[in-house]
């Protein structure tokens, strides 16, 4: 049986508002800005719906694109702070030897 929109809804309400969430989130918060830039039209420049279809389009790929690159970095450090965490793992760190010399010349 289908659930209702406010069962559903229901369970998915976070425990913070979107302003709340947002202020962790600075990078997605400046997308959602100038999305609603475009949307209220602030400066008055876009006339025709096509204009306005393309700004919507174009904040709405970048605001995805930023969400995204977001939610991997967050992975990323989560991550890597579970590994740290865990007894016996260690960090590759970058090789500092440049090798030992050649025995033999070029041919």
């Amino acid at each position: 049986m289908a659930e209702h929109w406010s069962e559903i809804e229901g369970r998915l309400r976070p425990s913070r508002s979107v302003e709340e969430r947002l202020r962790d989130l600075p990078e997605l918060r400046a997308k959602f800005e100038s999305l609603l830039v475009v949307v209220e039209n602030a400066a008055g420049d876009v006339e025709k719906a096509a204009e306005a279809e393309r700004r919507v389009t174009e904040e709405l790929r970048q605001l995805g694109n930023e969400a995204l690159h977001g939610w991997a970095r967050r992975q990323a450090e989560r991550k890597a702070g579970e590994l740290a965490q865990q007894p016996g793992v260690q960090r590759k760190e970058k090789k500092t030897s440049t090798g030992r010399p050649g025995t033999a010349g070029s041919k």
